[in-house]
């Protein structure tokens, strides 16, 4: 079973694709969706993108969110989200 290491602090996720972060260029992101009800995540390419790829996200779930280092996500609300890896 992997072990996730935690490479940067804890932040939250922009709301808009405007304000849309690599979350410190990660590769590997985990996203902890701590409000109450189902929040959409945005992966794009750049900020502003109007490619934008979206996922939904229940409430009080987590996912791990493999990504390229310079591609962006933002959530419809501000939603936990850490930089990782995985370990043995």
């Amino acid at each position: 079973m992997p072990i996730t290491k935690i490479i940067a602090t804890e932040v939250s996720t922009g709301t808009t694709a405007g304000a849309a972060t690599s979350i410190s260029d990660a590769t590997l992101v985990r996203l902890h969706n701590n409000q109450s009800g189902i929040v959409t995540v945005g992966v794009s390419t750049i900020v502003g993108a109007a490619t934008t790829t979206y996922f939904s996200m229940p409430a009080g779930s987590v996912e791990f969110l493999q990504k390229t280092a310079s591609d962006v996500i933002w959530t419809t609300d501000a939603i936990n989200a850490n930089k990782v890896a995985f370990t043995n």
